[in-house]
Protein backbone atom coordinates (compact mmCIF):
# COMPACT_ATOMS: atom_id res chain seq x y z
CA UNK A 1 0.00 0.00 0.00
CA UNK A 2 0.98 3.78 -0.64
CA UNK A 3 1.23 6.09 2.20
CA UNK A 4 -1.61 7.78 1.35
CA UNK A 5 -3.86 4.55 1.12
CA UNK A 6 -2.57 3.34 4.39
CA UNK A 7 -3.27 7.03 5.97
CA UNK A 8 -7.02 6.26 4.02
CA UNK A 9 -7.46 3.43 6.29
CA UNK A 10 -7.38 5.32 9.39
CA UNK A 11 -9.76 7.95 8.31
CA UNK A 12 -13.91 6.77 9.02
CA UNK A 13 -15.95 9.76 7.46
CA UNK A 14 -19.70 10.78 7.52
CA UNK A 15 -21.27 12.03 4.28
CA UNK A 16 -24.76 12.80 3.29
CA UNK A 17 -26.45 11.45 0.62
CA UNK A 18 -29.08 7.96 0.33
CA UNK A 19 -27.79 7.07 -2.39
CA UNK A 20 -24.21 7.57 -4.07
CA UNK A 21 -24.34 7.83 -7.78
CA UNK A 22 -20.81 7.75 -9.46
CA UNK A 23 -20.17 11.61 -8.90
CA UNK A 24 -20.80 11.75 -5.21
CA UNK A 25 -17.83 12.93 -2.94
CA UNK A 26 -17.78 10.10 -0.76
CA UNK A 27 -17.81 7.58 -4.05
CA UNK A 28 -14.53 9.69 -5.05
CA UNK A 29 -12.97 9.77 -1.83
CA UNK A 30 -13.43 6.18 -1.34
CA UNK A 31 -11.63 6.04 -4.90
CA UNK A 32 -9.30 7.99 -4.23
CA UNK A 33 -8.26 5.23 -1.47
CA UNK A 34 -8.43 7.91 1.59
CA UNK A 35 -11.61 6.23 3.44
CA UNK A 36 -11.13 2.95 5.15
CA UNK A 37 -14.46 3.25 7.00
CA UNK A 38 -17.80 5.26 6.80
CA UNK A 39 -20.07 6.14 9.44
CA UNK A 40 -23.82 6.32 8.92
CA UNK A 41 -26.80 8.70 10.27
CA UNK A 42 -30.50 9.01 10.18
CA UNK A 43 -30.42 12.83 10.75
CA UNK A 44 -28.05 15.70 9.40
CA UNK A 45 -27.43 18.05 12.36
CA UNK A 46 -26.38 21.28 10.08
CA UNK A 47 -29.37 20.90 7.87
CA UNK A 48 -31.98 19.95 10.58
CA UNK A 49 -32.67 17.06 8.16
CA UNK A 50 -33.84 13.69 8.60
CA UNK A 51 -32.84 13.14 5.35
CA UNK A 52 -29.00 12.32 6.11
CA UNK A 53 -28.57 8.43 4.80
CA UNK A 54 -31.38 6.52 6.06
CA UNK A 55 -34.64 5.97 4.60
CA UNK A 56 -35.42 2.32 4.83
CA UNK A 57 -34.24 -1.39 5.31
CA UNK A 58 -33.80 -1.72 1.09
CA UNK A 59 -32.36 1.82 0.51
CA UNK A 60 -29.70 1.38 3.29
CA UNK A 61 -28.88 -1.74 2.20
CA UNK A 62 -28.35 -0.91 -1.89
CA UNK A 63 -26.24 2.43 -0.03
CA UNK A 64 -24.00 0.01 1.67
CA UNK A 65 -23.10 -2.00 -1.27
CA UNK A 66 -22.87 1.16 -3.67
CA UNK A 67 -19.94 1.91 -0.91
CA UNK A 68 -17.95 -1.59 -0.47
CA UNK A 69 -18.16 -1.82 -4.65
CA UNK A 70 -16.16 1.31 -5.20
CA UNK A 71 -13.60 0.32 -2.35
CA UNK A 72 -10.28 -1.52 -3.20
CA UNK A 73 -10.15 -2.85 0.72
CA UNK A 74 -13.09 -3.34 2.27
CA UNK A 75 -14.89 -0.53 4.24
CA UNK A 76 -15.49 -0.45 7.99
CA UNK A 77 -19.50 0.55 7.82
CA UNK A 78 -20.37 1.95 11.43
CA UNK A 79 -23.44 3.13 13.12
CA UNK A 80 -24.82 3.85 16.02
CA UNK A 81 -27.29 1.69 17.45
CA UNK A 82 -27.13 1.49 20.98
CA UNK A 83 -31.02 0.94 21.29
CA UNK A 84 -33.82 3.18 22.81
CA UNK A 85 -33.20 6.80 22.36
CA UNK A 86 -29.93 6.30 20.47
CA UNK A 87 -30.68 4.11 17.53
CA UNK A 88 -29.82 5.52 13.66
CA UNK A 89 -32.29 2.65 12.48
CA UNK A 90 -35.70 3.80 13.72
CA UNK A 91 -39.28 2.68 13.14
CA UNK A 92 -40.59 5.46 11.35
CA UNK A 93 -37.47 4.30 8.68
CA UNK A 94 -39.31 0.75 8.53
CA UNK A 95 -36.59 -1.15 11.24
CA UNK A 96 -37.68 -2.79 14.24
CA UNK A 97 -37.98 -0.97 17.68
CA UNK A 98 -35.71 -1.01 20.18
CA UNK A 99 -35.40 -0.72 23.96
CA UNK A 100 -32.39 1.26 26.06
CA UNK A 101 -29.49 0.24 28.21
CA UNK A 102 -31.40 1.23 31.05
CA UNK A 103 -34.37 -0.58 30.52
CA UNK A 104 -31.86 -3.84 30.09
CA UNK A 105 -29.81 -3.08 32.98
CA UNK A 106 -32.82 -2.61 35.47
CA UNK A 107 -34.26 -6.14 34.33
CA UNK A 108 -30.90 -7.64 34.59
CA UNK A 109 -31.61 -10.65 32.44
CA UNK A 110 -28.37 -10.88 30.56
CA UNK A 111 -30.72 -13.61 28.49
CA UNK A 112 -32.98 -10.95 27.13
CA UNK A 113 -30.30 -8.38 26.61
CA UNK A 114 -28.44 -11.25 24.38
CA UNK A 115 -31.75 -11.66 22.45
CA UNK A 116 -32.15 -8.14 22.05
CA UNK A 117 -28.83 -7.50 21.22
CA UNK A 118 -28.87 -10.65 18.89
CA UNK A 119 -32.35 -8.80 16.58
CA UNK A 120 -30.58 -6.03 16.43
CA UNK A 121 -26.68 -7.33 15.08
CA UNK A 122 -29.48 -9.77 12.39
CA UNK A 123 -30.61 -6.26 10.86
CA UNK A 124 -27.28 -4.68 11.09
CA UNK A 125 -25.98 -7.78 9.20
CA UNK A 126 -28.44 -7.91 6.59
CA UNK A 127 -28.46 -4.61 6.12
CA UNK A 128 -24.44 -4.51 5.07
CA UNK A 129 -23.32 -2.66 8.29
CA UNK A 130 -19.74 -4.62 10.37
CA UNK A 131 -19.60 -2.17 13.30
CA UNK A 132 -21.85 -1.00 15.67
CA UNK A 133 -20.53 1.87 18.41
CA UNK A 134 -22.04 -0.73 21.31
CA UNK A 135 -22.18 -1.52 23.89
CA UNK A 136 -21.75 1.10 25.32
CA UNK A 137 -20.06 0.62 29.10
CA UNK A 138 -20.14 4.04 30.91
CA UNK A 139 -21.18 3.66 34.41
CA UNK A 140 -24.51 5.81 35.23
CA UNK A 141 -23.01 7.75 37.97
CA UNK A 142 -25.00 10.82 36.92
CA UNK A 143 -28.43 10.09 36.28
CA UNK A 144 -28.82 13.73 35.55
CA UNK A 145 -25.58 13.44 32.90
CA UNK A 146 -26.40 15.50 29.77
CA UNK A 147 -25.75 12.96 27.16
CA UNK A 148 -25.10 9.55 28.94
CA UNK A 149 -28.39 9.43 32.05
CA UNK A 150 -30.29 11.54 30.26
CA UNK A 151 -30.66 9.09 27.25
CA UNK A 152 -31.32 6.58 29.40
CA UNK A 153 -27.79 4.73 27.56
CA UNK A 154 -26.04 2.82 30.90
CA UNK A 155 -26.69 -0.39 31.59
CA UNK A 156 -25.92 0.91 35.37
CA UNK A 157 -23.90 2.77 37.92
CA UNK A 158 -22.78 -1.17 39.01
CA UNK A 159 -19.69 -2.48 36.64
CA UNK A 160 -20.45 -5.85 37.65
CA UNK A 161 -23.96 -5.28 36.18
CA UNK A 162 -22.25 -3.79 32.66
CA UNK A 163 -20.18 -6.18 32.45
CA UNK A 164 -22.21 -8.61 32.40
CA UNK A 165 -24.66 -7.04 29.61
CA UNK A 166 -22.05 -5.62 27.65
CA UNK A 167 -20.96 -9.48 27.50
CA UNK A 168 -24.18 -11.00 25.99
CA UNK A 169 -24.28 -7.95 23.42
CA UNK A 170 -20.76 -8.50 22.21
CA UNK A 171 -20.93 -12.56 21.87
CA UNK A 172 -24.67 -11.79 20.13
CA UNK A 173 -23.11 -9.01 17.83
CA UNK A 174 -20.01 -11.57 17.21
CA UNK A 175 -22.36 -14.29 15.98
CA UNK A 176 -23.68 -11.84 13.47
CA UNK A 177 -20.73 -10.65 12.16
CA UNK A 178 -20.71 -7.61 13.74
CA UNK A 179 -17.79 -6.01 15.69
CA UNK A 180 -18.41 -4.28 18.40
CA UNK A 181 -17.03 -0.97 20.53
CA UNK A 182 -16.73 -0.29 23.90
CA UNK A 183 -17.08 3.37 24.74
CA UNK A 184 -16.58 6.29 25.80
CA UNK A 185 -12.91 5.48 27.58
CA UNK A 186 -11.89 6.28 30.35
CA UNK A 187 -15.50 7.03 31.22
CA UNK A 188 -18.05 9.02 30.31
CA UNK A 189 -20.94 8.44 33.00
CA UNK A 190 -19.89 11.06 35.52
CA UNK A 191 -20.01 14.47 33.34
CA UNK A 192 -21.96 16.76 34.21
CA UNK A 193 -21.35 18.40 30.74
CA UNK A 194 -21.91 17.19 26.97
CA UNK A 195 -18.50 16.69 24.88
CA UNK A 196 -20.63 17.47 22.13
CA UNK A 197 -21.03 20.83 23.08
CA UNK A 198 -17.94 21.80 24.48
CA UNK A 199 -14.71 21.38 26.85
CA UNK A 200 -16.01 18.49 29.62
CA UNK A 201 -14.58 18.38 32.62
CA UNK A 202 -14.52 15.06 34.80
CA UNK A 203 -11.62 15.91 37.06
CA UNK A 204 -14.51 15.87 40.35
CA UNK A 205 -16.81 13.38 39.11
CA UNK A 206 -14.81 10.44 37.67
CA UNK A 207 -14.37 7.08 39.92
CA UNK A 208 -11.72 4.35 39.27
CA UNK A 209 -14.31 2.20 39.26
CA UNK A 210 -15.54 3.49 35.76
CA UNK A 211 -12.10 1.31 34.29
CA UNK A 212 -13.79 -2.24 35.66
CA UNK A 213 -15.87 -2.24 32.34
CA UNK A 214 -12.79 -2.11 30.37
CA UNK A 215 -10.59 -3.97 32.86
CA UNK A 216 -12.84 -6.81 32.94
CA UNK A 217 -13.71 -7.34 28.98
CA UNK A 218 -10.24 -6.89 27.87
CA UNK A 219 -8.86 -9.53 30.20
CA UNK A 220 -11.67 -11.62 28.53
CA UNK A 221 -10.64 -11.18 24.99
CA UNK A 222 -13.85 -9.99 24.91
CA UNK A 223 -12.74 -6.06 23.23
CA UNK A 224 -12.82 -5.74 19.66
CA UNK A 225 -12.61 -2.00 19.63
CA UNK A 226 -12.90 0.66 22.26
CA UNK A 227 -13.50 3.97 21.21
CA UNK A 228 -12.40 7.38 23.37
CA UNK A 229 -13.63 10.32 25.48
CA UNK A 230 -13.65 14.03 24.76
CA UNK A 231 -12.92 14.30 28.67
CA UNK A 232 -10.80 15.94 30.60
CA UNK A 233 -9.55 14.32 34.05
CA UNK A 234 -6.25 16.53 35.28
CA UNK A 235 -5.73 13.06 37.66
CA UNK A 236 -5.08 11.33 34.81
CA UNK A 237 -3.31 14.00 32.38
CA UNK A 238 -3.24 17.53 33.40
CA UNK A 239 -3.07 19.09 29.46
CA UNK A 240 -4.76 17.20 27.02
CA UNK A 241 -8.89 15.32 27.12
CA UNK A 242 -8.50 11.36 26.66
CA UNK A 243 -8.75 11.60 22.50
CA UNK A 244 -5.76 13.63 22.48
CA UNK A 245 -4.07 12.23 25.57
CA UNK A 246 -0.91 9.44 25.27
CA UNK A 247 -1.14 9.26 28.94
CA UNK A 248 -4.01 7.60 29.11
CA UNK A 249 -4.46 5.61 25.19
CA UNK A 250 -1.08 4.53 25.26
CA UNK A 251 -0.28 4.53 29.21
CA UNK A 252 -3.44 3.71 30.91
CA UNK A 253 -5.63 1.69 28.00
CA UNK A 254 -2.22 0.24 25.89
CA UNK A 255 -0.14 -0.50 28.77
CA UNK A 256 -1.71 -1.11 32.03
CA UNK A 257 -5.14 -2.50 30.95
CA UNK A 258 -3.19 -4.49 28.18
CA UNK A 259 -5.71 -3.32 25.29
CA UNK A 260 -4.24 -4.36 21.85
CA UNK A 261 -6.78 -3.49 19.38
CA UNK A 262 -7.96 -0.92 17.65
CA UNK A 263 -8.53 2.61 19.13
CA UNK A 264 -11.53 5.10 17.54
CA UNK A 265 -11.82 8.66 18.64
CA UNK A 266 -15.00 9.78 19.17
CA UNK A 267 -16.31 12.37 16.56
CA UNK A 268 -13.21 14.38 16.43
CA UNK A 269 -15.83 17.42 15.26
CA UNK A 270 -17.32 17.65 18.72
CA UNK A 271 -16.54 21.02 20.39
CA UNK A 272 -15.22 19.20 23.04
CA UNK A 273 -12.17 18.89 20.84
CA UNK A 274 -12.92 21.35 17.64
CA UNK A 275 -13.47 24.71 20.08
CA UNK A 276 -10.18 24.08 21.76
CA UNK A 277 -7.66 22.54 18.78
CA UNK A 278 -7.47 23.60 15.07
CA UNK A 279 -8.20 20.54 12.74
CA UNK A 280 -4.21 19.86 12.16
CA UNK A 281 -3.57 19.86 15.80
CA UNK A 282 -6.44 17.75 16.84
CA UNK A 283 -5.37 14.95 14.09
CA UNK A 284 -1.45 15.02 15.29
CA UNK A 285 -2.17 14.67 18.63
CA UNK A 286 -4.69 11.93 18.42
CA UNK A 287 -2.67 10.49 16.11
CA UNK A 288 0.61 10.51 18.18
CA UNK A 289 -1.85 9.46 21.34
CA UNK A 290 -2.73 6.14 20.17
CA UNK A 291 -5.98 6.58 17.87
CA UNK A 292 -5.94 4.26 15.21
CA UNK A 293 -8.83 5.28 13.34
CA UNK A 294 -9.99 8.84 12.85
CA UNK A 295 -14.01 9.49 12.88
CA UNK A 296 -14.77 12.90 11.16
CA UNK A 297 -18.85 12.10 11.42
CA UNK A 298 -19.65 15.25 9.14
CA UNK A 299 -22.07 16.17 10.51
CA UNK A 300 -21.48 19.12 12.99
CA UNK A 301 -19.47 20.73 10.05
CA UNK A 302 -19.64 19.60 6.81
CA UNK A 303 -16.99 19.44 3.85
CA UNK A 304 -17.60 17.64 0.58
CA UNK A 305 -14.45 15.77 0.24
CA UNK A 306 -13.89 15.61 3.77
CA UNK A 307 -11.66 12.34 3.81
CA UNK A 308 -9.33 14.13 1.11
CA UNK A 309 -9.00 17.17 2.84
CA UNK A 310 -7.76 15.34 6.09
CA UNK A 311 -5.73 13.13 4.42
CA UNK A 312 -3.91 15.76 2.78
CA UNK A 313 -3.70 16.68 6.35
CA UNK A 314 -2.27 14.24 7.92
CA UNK A 315 0.34 13.02 4.72
CA UNK A 316 1.53 17.06 5.83
CA UNK A 317 2.21 15.96 9.35
CA UNK A 318 3.78 13.04 8.28
CA UNK A 319 6.12 14.70 5.87
CA UNK A 320 7.28 17.56 8.16
CA UNK A 321 7.78 15.06 10.97
CA UNK A 322 4.65 15.94 13.51
CA UNK A 323 3.64 12.59 12.85
CA UNK A 324 5.73 9.68 12.18
CA UNK A 325 5.78 6.50 9.42
CA UNK A 326 6.21 4.03 11.98
CA UNK A 327 3.01 5.51 13.85
CA UNK A 328 0.51 5.19 10.41
CA UNK A 329 1.79 1.47 9.52
CA UNK A 330 1.05 0.58 13.38
CA UNK A 331 -2.17 1.98 13.21
CA UNK A 332 -2.94 0.78 9.65
CA UNK A 333 -1.87 -2.48 10.60
CA UNK A 334 -4.34 -3.03 13.28
CA UNK A 335 -7.11 -2.00 11.16
CA UNK A 336 -5.98 -4.40 8.89
CA UNK A 337 -5.77 -6.64 11.25
CA UNK A 338 -9.46 -6.32 12.58
CA UNK A 339 -10.68 -6.38 8.57
CA UNK A 340 -9.23 -9.33 8.38
CA UNK A 341 -11.91 -11.13 10.73
CA UNK A 342 -14.98 -9.00 9.26
CA UNK A 343 -17.28 -10.09 7.06
CA UNK A 344 -18.44 -8.50 4.11
CA UNK A 345 -21.87 -9.66 2.33
CA UNK A 346 -21.34 -10.80 -1.23
CA UNK A 347 -22.37 -8.99 -4.01
CA UNK A 348 -26.15 -8.89 -5.06
CA UNK A 349 -27.42 -9.51 -1.19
Amino acid sequence: MTLREKVGQLLMVGFRGLEAGPRSPVIHDIRSGCVGGVVLFDHDVLLGSDRRNIRSPLQVRRLIHTLQEAATVPLLVAVDQEGGKVARLKKKHGFPGTVSAQFLGKNDDPDLTRRCAAATAAVLAKAGFNLNFAPLVDLNLNPANPVIGRFERSYSADAAVVVRHALAVIEAQGEHGIISCLKHFPGHGSSRQDSHLGFTDVSETWKPAELEPYRRLIAAGMADTVMTAHVFNRHLDPEFPATLSAAIIGGLLRRELGFAGVVISDDLDMKAISAGYDRETALQLALNAGNDILLIANNLRYQRHAAVRICDAVLGLVASGRVSKARIDEACGRILELKAKMTVPPPGT
